[in-house]
């Protein structure tokens, strides 16, 4: 080693002086090894140089290392503070839970509910498949893993972030705990006990008795508390007799009872299905099943729920229908609503509610004779009608008793809408300024060719070629009259025309929610495929009636706890569709109600607009319509009773057809007619889109493409009775056809000058050279004896126009 650090050192220290309190760091710097080197050196330990500039924001380590020692000792003070502050309380009130109350809009009682439906039974009687099933669903690693686990927290974060599903992270047993203890309050000093309890519970309780407790207090749905219940309630057998496949189904149900009932939410089927593949795949996976038994096995169906004797007729359908409207709409969740103890006002209007059953019953149920024909044990009817002002279901019937029909017709999205569609795509024809293939403006007289199986122009996704009802063709066509005999050549067209996207996002912009199933983009979209709910399209008629404004609908007026008020949705209205949009298709629905295939909805005794639907195979026939103050929808469906399967309606009330414009447009009638009464009349207030108002008529002659009349000799393109929709008529006429034109209409049965359908009534009435002299009676029969009206060809086609005439001008041309 050099001498010169030791020479250096001593040399510091024979000459040492104090140091003056100027030097500068860098003199300190230099003077440090001398002090520090020489030999039994005494010198003073320099100062730390001073920190600048960013290096300040930085903490030292000494600082993070103390703050993370504080932290640890905090979060390990809290914790035995916690454990040792936290006891395990006795059960909580949910075994007798407070009922529900349910009040009219006036006030009045509607509904009471709350009754808990729970059995008790131990775990030595819960079948191994249903204990594995529910692990499988919702903790796979509950015997192996503490009272919390991170893990699963995290995971369940992670698969809801990446739209896995939702899931809580929860343990089995945080889950009881939650049931048993406490709520199901989202709050954090709940889930801080919940934290505390279920780590001493995991200490105190052994595991099979935490699942047991667990299964015995988990909600299953239909008023289902506990797994006993729940077999009982979806497939009326005990616990002890669940099979594999069953027991998957009701784990499933832990997840989301209401989401994942499939008879009461068929259109859930399919998320259902998923959630059940997933429990049996996580049983194969754990070991708790093997492959091949697991191959073999078919989704389970759940009985038809039946409700109780306290919600039996109509009530039990409100109830149910302003529960998934709290719940839906995050107002109350499932849980704590079932719970109970809330005061719930509806929107509902007891008088009007009184109308609309009394409608039905008298138009449709009374008429039923089960016992002489079977086919009217499948008949149902739903039914809903908004304030298109407020937005405020006043009505809703869901069928003939909740106690003996559990689904709701009113609220279920299983039945294809049929022809009730078509106005939303006129509506986004004229909201989007759409044009023909050759490049007119979409109006009420535009003309299109209504051949039957026309092919559409302008697809590029393939042929499509719709039939007519009954296969009939038209020829050259205004869209008014299209749309007053329902012709499905003309709207597929025009869905092509104003483009089918277009034409979806109309219809969800008008209150048809965008997951109802089938609503596609493509030229079937105008035909209604679709399988919204009566309660969603009621909605989107309201929006036309209020003249494109939409707010979407509700169901209550207050909901109060305890006596504080809960918060409801903000009551939000927007500009949906231009006015002229929505005021143009009404005009062209009250063409329908005044000379097409709704003319029964004239017994309503005011102006009213309206359009008849029918479903595929004639499974369901439809009547929407509004009249200025209330929009009412109304559809008669088949199910099978036994089976809930879907049924054709044919033979039904003795008729060889159902359709929109006899019974569902009848109750429409009657019920509209009792509400609104004391209600002046009013009429429409409407905003036409340009050239709405001017009459057009094609410059070449229509070509007589219909069957021929028997007593002319003469081709018919129209003349169905009671719409093209169905072609039932109602009314006895008389009259004769001669010469090529109407006069009268049909006999009793028969069908002259190619009207059809059957009568009862009487209608007398004369079509001359193309005028009708003549009206409808009893709301709905025949109009110049064609139900609907029409000019007379007088060369011997019958148009089947519009009574009132409306189309008749030079230079129209004719849409390809």
């Amino acid at each position: 080693m050099s001498d010169e650090p030791q020479q250096q050192g001593a040399a510091g220290h024979e000459g040492w002086a104090p140091r003056e309190p100027a030097d500068t760091p860098a003199d300190s710097a230099a003077g440090a090894p001398a002090g520090e080197g020489g030999k039994g050196g005494k010198g003073k330990k320099p100062k730390r140089p001073k920190r600048k500039g960013w290096r300040r924001l930085v903490p030292t380590w000494r600082m993070v290392l103390g703050t993370f020692i504080f932290v640890i000792l905090l979060c390990v003070g809290g914790f035995f503070a916690g454990y040792a502050l936290v006891d395990i309380p006795p059960a909580n009130a949910a075994a007798t839970a407070q009922s529900n109350v349910y009040l009219y809009a006036d006030g009045t009682q509607l509904a009471r509910d709350g009754k808990v439906n729970r059995e008790n039974v131990p775990l030595s009687k819960i079948p191994k498949d249903m204990q594995h099933a529910a692990l499988a669903a919702e903790d796979r690693d509950f015997y192996s893993e503490s009272a919390i686990d991170p893990k699963a927290m995290i995971r369940a974060a992670w698969n809801t972030l990446t739209g896995k599903g939702k899931q809580s992270g929860s343990t089995i047993t945080q889950q009881f705990v939650k049931n048993y203890y406490l709520g199901q309050e989202q709050t954090v000093t709940r889930k801080v006990k919940e934290f505390f309890i279920a780590i001493k519970l995991d200490r105190e309780v052994s595991k099979d008795d935490i699942l047991a407790g667990y299964l015995n207090t988990s909600f299953f749905g239909r008023n289902a508390y506990g797994v006993q219940a729940a077999a009982q309630a979806y497939y009326g057998e005990d616990v002890e007799d669940l099979d594999a496949a069953k027991s998957a189904y009701l784990a499933t149900l832990l997840n989301s009872p209401n989401a994942y009932d499939v008879a009461t939410h068929p259109e859930n089927k399919q998320r259902a299905l998923g959630r059940w593949n997933y429990v049996l795949d996580g049983m194969v996976k754990e070991g708790w099943l093997s492959a091949a038994d697991r191959k073999g096995m078919k989704f389970p169906v759940p009985k038809e729920p039946k409700g109780t004797a306290d919600l039996s007729g109509q009530r039990g359908y409100l109830v149910h229908a302003v529960e998934d409207y709290l719940t839906s709409n995050k107002i109350v969740d499932e849980d704590t609503l079932d719970k109970g103890g809330y005061r719930i006002t509806t929107t509902i209007q007891k008088n009007r509610q009184d109308a609309f059953v009394k409608a039905v019953d008298q138009q449709v149920m009374d008429q039923l004779d089960k016992k002489a024909r079977k086919i009217d044990r499948n008949v149902r009817v739903g039914g809903a009608s908004i304030d298109p002002d407020s937005s405020k279901v006043v009505a809703l019937y869901g069928g003939i008793d909740y106690t003996k029909q559990y689904v709701s017709n009113a609220t279920r999205r299983d039945f294809q809408v049929g022809s009730t569609f078509k106005p939303f795509v006129f509506t986004s024809a004229v909201q989007h300024g759409s044009t023909t293939q050759d490049g007119r403006t979409i109006t009420p007289n535009t003309i299109y060719n209504g051949n039957n199986k026309r092919p559409v122009q302008g697809w590029s996704g393939g042929s499509y070629a719709p039939a007519n009802e009954d296969d009939r063709s038209y020829g050259d066509i205004t869209v008014r009259e299209a749309t007053d005999k329902s012709v499905n050549a003309v709207y597929a067209q025009m869905a092509v025309d104003v483009g089918s996207d277009k034409v979806k996002n109309t219809a969800v912009d008008l209150g048809i929610p965008s997951t109802t199933p089938d609503l596609t983009a493509t030229p079937s979209i105008a035909l209604g495929p679709a399988t919204a709910s009566v309660l969603d399209m009621t909605e989107a008629y309201a929006t036309l009636a209020n003249h494109g404004k939409h707010g979407t609908y509700t169901l209550v007026e207050k909901v109060t706890k305890d006596g504080e008020d809960v918060d409801l949705p903000d009551d939000t209205t927007k500009q949906a569709v231009s006015r002229e949009a929505a005021d143009t298709t009404t005009s062209i629905l009250q063409s329908v109600v005044e000379g097409g295939t709704g003319t029964a909805a004239q017994g309503a005794g005011r102006p009213a607009a309206g359009k008849t639907g029918t479903a595929e195979e004639d499974k369901a026939a439809w009547f929407a319509g509004y009249t200025p103050d209330l929009a009412t929808v109304v559809a008669v469906m088949g199910a099978d009773p036994d089976t809930a399967v879907q049924t054709p309606l044919y033979g039904a009330l003795g008729q060889p057809r159902i359709n929109g414009g006899a019974y569902p447009a009848r109750i429409w009638a009657q019920f509209t007619k009792a509400a609104l009464t004391g209600t002046p009349a009013r009429d429409f207030d409407l905003e036409l889109e340009p050239g709405a108002s001017e009459p057009v008529t094609p410059t070449e002659p229509v070509e007589p493409t219909g069957p021929e009349d028997p007593e002319t000799g003469g081709a018919t393109t129209g003349g169905d009775t009671e719409g093209q929709d169905q072609g039932q008529t109602q009314g006895q006429t008389t009259g004769q056809t001669q010469g090529g034109q109407t006069q009268g209409g049909q006999t009793q049965g028969q069908d002259e000058g190619q009207t059809q359908g059957q009568t009862a009534g009487q209608t007398a009435g004369q079509t001359d050279g193309g005028a009708t002299d003549g009206g409808a009676t009893d709301g709905g029969a025949d109009q110049g004896g064609t139900d609907g009206g029409g000019t007379t060809d007088t060369g011997g086609g019958l148009l089947g126009g519009a009574v009132q005439n409306r189309d008749a001008t030079p230079n129209a041309r004719r849409s390809p």
